[in-house]
């Protein structure tokens, strides 16, 4: 069995803000900075690269203004069907980079770490705890694990490899990841973190207040 390998970051940051009047998740401020540099940051710290930053609105201003440098940056044209087209986008990307570093007789990613950029109180130590749970379970690319809060499941959720092509083929409308999860549910390792963080998401301008 293989508990090594490399986990990659997978960050859904396409999303339009429609009930922020518009505002694309990823510009919003935090910090002083652009939040998906902040998301970007948390995967990183949890020990995952490369990272895979799916973008869709206003995705040439996000290149701008935000350093996304290291960061695979994967369109979704389709972003406002909803997060399972960047789910979609995001996998197909992760698959086309292993099969380029197989073709190399490189070791590509074993697992990927699905996070959303909307959530800025899940830290680094949530995706870490997940990454490890992973590991622990000795075979890293059919793991399958999520990130739990008082017993609720939410992300930072992991998919081995091999499980990428199951979680793209359900992912529809804003569902994402939601179908396969309730399907393989007894195969879903739970990992508390409401300890350490907040999955609380940013939806409304009340939300804002999240926002440091």
């Amino acid at each position: 069995m293989d508990s090594h390998g490399e986990v990659a970051g997978l960050l859904l940051a396409a999303g339009g803000g429609r009930r922020l009047g518009g505002r694309p998740k990823a510009l919003l401020g935090h910090r002083g900075r652009p939040l998906v540099e902040h998301a970007v940051a948390v995967l990183r710290a949890g020990g995952c690269g490369p990272v895979h930053v799916v973008l869709g609105a206003a995705a040439d201003e996000v290149r701008e203004r935000a350093d996304l440098a290291g960061c695979v940056l994967v369109d979704n044209p389709h972003w406002s069907d909803g997060m399972g087209s960047s789910l979609r986008a995001g996998l197909a990307s992760l698959a086309a980079a292993a099969r380029e570093r197989a073709a190399a007789r490189e070791e590509g990613p074993a697992a990927a770490v699905v996070a959303l950029v909307d959530q800025p109180g899940i830290p680094g130590a949530a995706v870490a705890r997940v990454v490890a749970a992973a590991r622990a379970a000795d075979d890293l690319p059919s793991a399958l694990v999520s990130a739990v809060y008082g017993g609720r499941r939410a992300h930072p959720v992991l998919f081995g490899a091999s499980r990428w092509a199951g979680v793209a083929g359900s992912a529809g409308g804003d569902r994402g990841a939601r179908t396969y999860l309730r399907e393989h549910a007894g195969q879903t390792v739970l990992v508390e973190c409401g300890d350490v963080g907040d999955p609380a998401d940013i939806d409304t301008p009340d939300d804002l207040r999240l926002l440091g």
